[in-house]
């Protein structure tokens, strides 16, 4: 079952007929995406209907939705007036095929469940049994396989009159998939009940209530669990909260199942041990509130004798105190040879870093200038080498002085931890972008940025080889060399002066080639002679920097909203239009009022990238939509402002800018009404919203609704908006687009 991903195959149907033929077409090809999204377009044409009911009894009915078949059952055979009625939903699934959880995973749609029930009546949430992961390729999905049972408690009326009959009836909807189609599935699912002033559970009926309460999740009292958030990582801590635990040996595997969606699916969960305890890491979810108090979700142990435990944790912002010392990965068995295999390891894995993309062009360029340099006084030369790894050094202890500080003051870090600002990053991504630009012939700052060749150094002199030292250590962090993992690992398990060593190791391992280079002239004439090879090979050393540039913003994705993310892509635009813009106008041989120009227009559009790219839009709290959380929301009597968009929607960011985060009047009233914002995002195709669209006559974004209290239907804003248009339609104004 292929995960729907932008970039499969898609066709667009003009017409019926087309439409038709692309969707046996994706079938015969058994390409789920394409087959998915035919039916889900088949059935907001109203081609496809749904699945009738069948035979009817006093205690159950049964819906066929082709590969899942449900039945609702209840638990008594009879309903007594105003005493809850608890009823089962059960789908069966044809071998090789699944539904979903209530947290789907990667894609997928969870089972939905609209009640037709008589006045009077309440239904309460979907009780869900424990999930199981259904992975795929590289993705996850959660859901059930064979036969899942979801309780549901009903509450009738007081008033209800022995001796009547009442019908209870839902419309159950599903996706059910198999490994290579999807198919959305409904069902029409009903029972008729007698009145009685007494009930009694019915005793055939009963072994499926209590097969369906078995699989639910149990509450977690075997263990004290607590929570905590470090950067992109979510964990969770297991104490042992008794010795009567119900556990059957060690705890050697673990999964945490989000309900709230906080946790990434696809990423691997990992779990420590830490005395009689032990830690459960998983990646936080791009998606996940900023604001969560709580993490809520199941949990499933080997060593559990239930299937699942029921958790709901307070999320802190650091671990206990009697685990402030932990950190992930932080504690491997030391390698052979103690301090002195560390040293080895570290030393290597330095050496190894010189190969990295990120740090590869910084000593490339630097032996062009030992190239230059071919004839120099050799004196000369080596006090270039050993500024060179001074400024390694230098940098190198800054780095871990302030690294080892902050541990000590109680903070969570690791090697790279500056990277987990994005101020830095992105820094780091413009610094890559315009060094990269430089040695691809766009620009020259006093011949070369870094100092390609004798001109930084006959400037600066060793000053300049002791900043290039420091560079390569700054730009070697995004990249773990071979080696280097193992090391840094064991070196933050080891007292201050010990991991001070293994770091300088590195250090030393970073700055060997040049160092040796420049004290050992016989060594340099394996390099070639000077000639114009060298432009070539400084031109060459740009791509991996532009790769490193690549990384570093996959980097920020995952640490910004995707508006500041599109701020940042389009400032990067802006450095290289700087960067163009001087090399242009600013060359030697223009005459000096064109050079002037140069630099100020490229240090204008410069100036103008770091505005765009550092300026704070505001941060809102969107919820993924569902047309579930619509209800609740409207259940609790609050304004739901919908968003149906998309990333490749152009006039979709445009309305966003324009009515978020170019003033503040509109997000002063959500929040002084209390409005909940709902984001339908339909970047990669989904079923579900394209039906939703459909509905409402529409079949591309953007596409914005407002519900209000009171109003059964909501308000359909225009396509182009602006403050003026929500404010009104918050106020009542507006009752359908123009």
């Amino acid at each position: 079952m292929k995960p729907w991903r932008p970039g499969r195959q898609m066709v667009e149907p003009r017409d019926m007929m087309n439409l038709w033929s692309w969707l046996v077409a994706g079938l015969r090809r058994r390409r789920r995406a394409v087959a998915a999204v035919g039916i889900a377009a088949m059935f907001s044409l109203g081609v496809a209907g749904v699945a009738s009911a069948a035979a009817v009894s006093a205690l159950a009915a049964f819906g066929d939705g082709g590969h899942t078949h449900a039945d609702l059952i209840a638990e008594t055979s009879a309903v007594a007036p105003g005493q809850p009625l608890t009823v089962l939903l059960r789908l069966k699934m044809d071998p090789g095929w699944h539904t979903y959880w209530v947290n789907y995973g990667d894609s997928g749609i969870e089972t939905t469940v609209a009640w037709q029930l008589p006045p009077g009546w309440t239904a309460g949430p979907i009780q869900w049994p424990t999930p199981e992961k259904l992975p795929l390729d590289q993705y996850m999905n959660y859901g059930y396989e064979g036969t899942a049972g979801l309780l549901v408690s009903l509450t009738p009326p007081a008033d209800l009159k022995a001796g009547d009959t009442v019908k209870l009836a839902a419309k159950v909807s599903w996706l059910e998939c198999s490994e290579a189609d999807c198919v959305p599935g409904d069902a029409n699912v009903s029972l008729d009940l007698p009145v009685a002033a007494a009930v009694t559970v019915d005793a055939a009926n009963q072994p499926l209530f209590d097969t369906a309460r078995a699989a639910l999740p149990q509450p977690a009292a075997m263990l004290a669990i607590s929570a905590w958030r470090q950067g992109d990582k979510l964990f969770l801590l297991g104490l042992p909260a008794a010795a009567s635990a119900k556990t059957e040996g060690p705890i050697t595997e673990a999964y945490f199942f989000s309900t709230d969606r906080q946790t990434k699916p696809s990423a691997p969960q990992i779990l420590h041990h830490a005395g009689n305890a032990w830690v459960l890491e998983m990646t936080r979810s791009n998606s996940a509130p900023v604001d969560a108090r709580t993490l809520n979700g199941v949990l499933t142990l080997n060593g559990a004798a239930d299937p699942g435990l029921a958790v709901s944790a307070p999320l802190a912002g650091a671990p206990p105190a009697a685990f402030a010392d932990f950190s992930a990965g932080a504690n491997p068995a030391a390698p052979a040879g103690g301090l002195p295999g560390l040293l080895l390891l570290g030393f290597l894995g330095g050496l190894i870093l010189n190969i990295m993309p990120c740090v590869f062009p910084v000593l490339g360029i630097k032996a062009l200038g030992l190239v230059k340099q071919a004839g120099a006084a050799r004196g000369r030369v080596a006090g270039h080498g050993l500024a060179f790894t001074a400024g390694v050094l230098a940098s190198m202890w800054v780095l871990v002085g302030v690294l080892q500080s902050l541990r000590a003051a109680g903070a969570q870090l690791g090697w790279g931890f500056q990277l987990q600002e994005p101020a830095f990053v992105l820094g780091l991504a413009i610094f890559f972008l315009l060094f990269a630009l430089s040695l691809s012939g766009v620009f020259e700052v006093g011949g070369s940025l870094i100092g390609a060749g004798a001109g930084l150094m006959d400037k600066a002199g060793l000053a300049g080889s002791f900043f290039q030292g420091g560079l390569a250590v700054v730009v070697a962090t995004p990249c773990t060399a071979p080696l280097l993992a193992p090391a840094l690992g064991a070196a933050f398990t080891l007292p201050a002066a010990a991991a001070f060593l293994v770091f300088t190791a590195i250090a030393l391992g970073l700055a060997s080639p040049y160092l040796a280079l420049s004290l050992f002239p016989g060594l340099a004439r394996v390099l070639p002679r000077p000639g114009a090879w060298m432009e070539t090979f400084q031109q060459l050393m740009a791509f991996p920097l532009y790769a490193t540039v690549g990384f570093l913003l996959y980097t920020l994705a995952g640490q910004l909203s995707p508006e500041r993310f599109q701020n940042i892509l389009f400032a990067l635009v802006l450095v290289g239009m700087a960067a163009w813009f001087y090399g242009r106008y600013a060359t030697v041989a223009a005459s000096p009022a064109r050079r002037r120009a140069g630099q100020i227009g490229g240090l204008l559009l410069f100036v103008a990238a770091l505005v765009l790219a550092y300026w704070r839009i505001q941060e809102l709290d969107w919820q993924p939509w569902s047309p579930a959380l619509v209800a609740q929301l409207q259940k609790e009597g609050r304004p739901v402002y919908v968003d149906f968009t998309a990333r490749w929607c152009v006039t979709c960011q445009a309305n966003k800018d324009v009515v978020f985060h170019s003033t503040k009047r509109v997000l002063d009233e959500f929040a002084r009404e209390k409005v909940a914002l709902v984001r339908a995002d339909w970047t990669s195709n989904d079923p579900a919203i394209t039906a939703e669209l459909a509905r409402f006559g529409r079949s591309s974004v953007p596409f914005d609704l407002l519900y209000l209290p009171g109003r059964a239907d909501p308000v359909v804003l225009p396509s182009v908006l602006t403050p003026a248009i929500v404010l009104d339609a918050l106020a009542g104004k507006t009752t359908a687009a123009p």
